[in-house]
């Protein structure tokens, strides 16, 4: 109860808990604080040990994710987070650390990862998703050094670094805001006001009531450095623009509010009409980035293999919307455009694991991603990209196979030479059984000519892409071969 429910340890002394205990059952003897934070310590301990064992035993590699912030009481904290697929093929997440860190430095955040992954006996790192902080690449830097010879790590860490793709998004849109930042400004002041305090929030209920608005949700306050509770606020208040129109003229505070020196500065607000238009106009335009920022900040199920879709649909918004004859939605898509080209203009800057997940979808394979790669990039790139892609493939199949080729070239050679022999020793009488075993031969030849498993899987037919609540790790359970 106490950790599903995220209670504190005092919780169990309560008098309304105990009274409620005394009535559902007498006999129960309500441990103190001090054994309940034993016990879960102990617990942890327990689960603890289990992750440690699942971790050393199983095949799978691990994925990383980390981020650093900084407390309102200045203390610096990190958390590290590792996914993986289980031996199930069920995508498996876990907090592994969660701690005060010295400063947010590079090699000073690597050492702490690293001492992290020795306490939990973790080797077999595949990647790190992590924010666009200058820092951060110094700290990618330190790691890959220091783990290239672990067992496990793939290629030397070639890939390891991955850029977190809900932060490129956040960059770009938050780039496409600052020419709407008083009209956002206006109408943030506007919710906090009448958020902030029971009375007034009473008020601007009784508006709303009056004004015969059935929207049952309310107004938000967001958070000005998360650009998605930004676009949930403004998209809530747009719904009660009449109700704050009328608590304008019920509060005669309510404008003076916005008047009040403040440091030698004065308020934003209330919104006015051009505010509301502006607004309205940047809810309908990011409602795609929005969704888009939801997909790839999905926890519960794989979000690799759709990234190259969502990238693709916002690159195509951006080209259509910059072309608008609305100079304002023109201008915030030019703005987003440009910061989209700094991250995702360039195919080397991005991450070529990325592409191939999109690949490993049979729903797509390497049809789809030439196809979208030609429609974003000229053909130069196009083809390079598809190239680069598919050798990445070969390579990491020679990691995971343990094939190097050798076995291929020998089995050429050997079926080679073994049919020249045949052939020499092949008299006229014989040659109408050859025939049959000719053809036979073609029918085993077209069926064991692949090189490896990459290229049975690109060869063999897409699952339909229309198939609703496809699951890409489904699918690989039913078709992995052993």
């Amino acid at each position: 109860m106490v950790i599903v429910d995220e209670l504190s340890f005092r919780f169990v002394e309560g008098e309304g808990f105990k009274n409620f205990c005394q009535v559902m059952q007498p006999r129960f003897s309500i441990p103190s604080r001090v054994t309940i934070a034993k016990d879960i310590y102990q617990l942890f301990l327990e689960e603890r040990k289990k992750l440690r064992v699942e971790f050393s035993k199983g095949g799978q590699r691990i994925c990383l994710t980390t981020d650093c912030w900084t407390s309102v009481q200045n203390i610096n904290y990190l958390c590290l987070t590792v996914h993986y697929v289980d031996s199930e093929w069920t995508l498996q997440k876990r907090i592994i650390n969660f701690c005060q860190i010295s400063s947010h430095k590079g090699e000073s955040v690597g050492k702490v990862i690293e001492s992290c992954l020795h306490a939990w006996g973790i080797e077999r790192v595949f990647t790190m998703t992590i924010d666009n902080a200058s820092s951060n690449d110094s700290m990618i830097t330190y790691l890959r050094r220091k783990i290239k010879g672990w067992k496990g790590v793939v290629l030397g860490g070639e890939f390891l670094h991955v850029r977190s793709c809900a932060h490129i998004v956040n960059l770009i849109v938050n780039e496409g805001l600052k020419d709407l930042h008083d009209s956002i400004a206006a109408v943030r002041n506007a919710v906090r006001y009448v958020r902030s305090s029971p009375a007034r929030l009473l008020k601007f209920k009784s508006c709303v009531e009056r004004e015969k608005i059935e929207f049952k949700g309310l107004v938000c306050l967001d958070v000005p450095t998360r650009w998605n509770s930004t676009y949930m606020m403004l998209d809530a208040a747009i719904k009660f623009q009449k109700a704050f129109e009328r608590y304008e003229d019920e509060d005669d505070k309510f404008v003076s509010y916005f008047w009040e020196d403040e440091g030698g500065k004065q308020k934003i607000g209330p919104p006015l009409d051009d505010d509301w238009k502006n607004v309205k106009v940047f809810v309908k335009f990011l409602k795609t980035f929005y969704d888009i920022t939801l997909k790839f900040s999905a926890t519960l199920n794989v979000t690799s293999n759709s990234y190259f879709h969502e990238l693709c649909e916002m690159q195509n918004q951006l080209s259509e919307l910059s072309k608008q004859d609305d100079s304002m939605l023109s201008s915030m898509a030019v703005s987003m455009k440009k910061k989209y080209d700094k991250y995702w203009g360039s195919v080397e800057n991005i991450n070529c694991l990325l592409f191939v997940a999109v690949v490993l979808d049979p729903r797509y394979k390497m049809d789809y991603l030439t196809y979208c790669c030609s429609i974003v990039y000229d053909s130069s790139t196009s083809e390079t990209l598809a190239k680069n892609v598919k050798d990445t493939m070969y390579r990491l199949h020679e990691v995971y196979s343990g094939d190097k080729g050798e076995s291929v070239a020998n089995a050429s050679s050997g079926e080679a030479a073994t049919t020249s022999t045949t052939e020499a020793k092949t008299t006229p009488k014989e040659k109408g059984r050859l025939w049959s075993k000719f053809v036979r031969k073609m029918k085993e030849k077209n069926v064991n000519e692949y090189k490896n498993d990459v290229d049975r899987y690109l060869t063999d037919p897409m699952e339909d892409p229309t198939r609703s609540n496809f699951d890409v790790l489904e699918w690989w359970k039913n078709n992995a071969t052993n």
